[in-house]
């Protein structure tokens, strides 16, 4: 299997962070600015209020005289599955994912060759559009949006808030057949990932807890929870026991994961073994924590759920590994003896 073999530096680290994954504004958009236009959808109810610019019009009497604003209001009405509403002289008027003021100008247009320089207002009387919230908050359930836009913070907000702690929990919107997921915290500390929401939309939030694996010549081996909103790579070599003082070589210590591809790119990367097509990329991240600039670079350098760390064994242990081998198989004076040359030989070679 190809990978990519990057020596840390501060640039690394850098982009490293820069590049998380999971966003639900790469996906979706609309982090920034006013809230999205609301559309009219089917089981919504509306109403409708026409304006003439005198009375003896379409709508308003000759012996009315003249009122205040020469209105009249329709009764309200239910959008059906036809998606469309009925004005008188009109006709049917499609509404369903337009905006209200699309509908208004469509009903103006219909009118004008017939009523007197007509206006029309429509509002909304009851909205019927959801978005469902469901997963690990304390009260799941359907929240209509209100008119002035809802952002994702807002419904998991409406729903009773999280059930688990911040650094546990996911976020995972789905929206006509697409879906992304986020971290809780970066949908927290990045404004831009909290995105306003879309009737129809569903809001699943669960809690998954993030860890990573340790394996070679470190204190302990195994899988570690991260118990915190943020670990770093010193932080995770830490919990995992250190380095062996007798088998461990500081500068081996590795961090292996999958990196995004523009990313390492950008850096410089040679991913001339990979597919053009392939987006993750299998990598290595290799630190010398024998110097100071290896150890507050692994200060820096953020771990992510299921990062592996590796520390390697020094070259001594592979040489007493070796030695043993020999010594298991010795049973004679000259084997002894021989022994004793192949050792003067290795710590020759080791010395080079």
């Amino acid at each position: 299997m190809a990978y990519a073999l990057v020596d840390l530096s501060e640039s690394i680290v850098k982009a490293s962070a820069a590049s998380a994954p999971g966003s639900i504004h790469q996906s979706f958009g609309g982090g920034k600015g006013a809230a999205p236009d609301i559309r009219v959808s089917v089981g919504d109810t509306v109403q409708v209020t026409i304006f003439e610019a005198v009375s003896g019009g379409l709508f308003i009497p000759k012996d009315s005289g003249t009122r205040p604003g020469n209105f009249v209001t329709l009764p309200s009405q239910v959008v059906e599955r036809s998606g469309s509403i009925s004005i008188p002289y009109a006709g049917r008027v499609p509404v369903v994912g337009r905006t209200l003021n699309e509908i208004q100008e469509d009903i103006v247009s219909r009118l004008s060759n017939r009523a007197i320089e007509p206006q029309a207002l429509v509002t909304f009387v009851d909205r019927a559009s959801e978005v469902a919230v469901v997963g690990d908050v304390n009260a799941s359930a359907k929240l209509k949006v209100n008119f002035e836009g809802d952002r994702v913070l807002d419904m998991i907000s409406r729903a009773g808030g999280l059930r688990y702690a911040g650094h546990e929990t996911y976020v995972t919107l789905q929206r006509r057949g697409r879906k992304a997921t986020v971290y809780f915290n970066r949908l927290v500390q990045e404004p831009r990932e909290n995105i306003f929401v879309a009737p129809g939309d569903t809001v699943y939030v669960y809690r998954e807890q993030r860890f990573f694996t340790a394996f070679g010549a470190s204190g302990l081996q195994g899988r570690f929870d991260f118990d915190a909103e943020k670990l770093y790579l010193a932080d995770g070599v830490g919990k995992a026991g250190g380095l062996l003082d007798s088998r461990a070589d500081p500068g081996q210590v590795f961090l292996y994961r999958m990196e995004n591809r523009r990313m390492l790119e950008q850096q410089g990367v040679s991913l001339e073994n990979f597919p053009v097509d392939q987006k993750q990329i299998p990598t290595i991240y290799r630190v010398n924590m024998r110097q100071g600039q290896g150890l507050f670079l692994a200060q820096k350098m953020e771990m992510r759920d299921r990062d592996v760390i590796y520390v390697s064994n020094a070259d001594q242990v592979e040489l007493t590994k070796f030695l043993n081998l020999v010594n298991d198989v010795s049973s004679t004076v000259s084997g002894v003896s021989s022994d004793a040359l192949v050792t003067r030989n290795s710590i020759r070679a080791l010395g080079r």
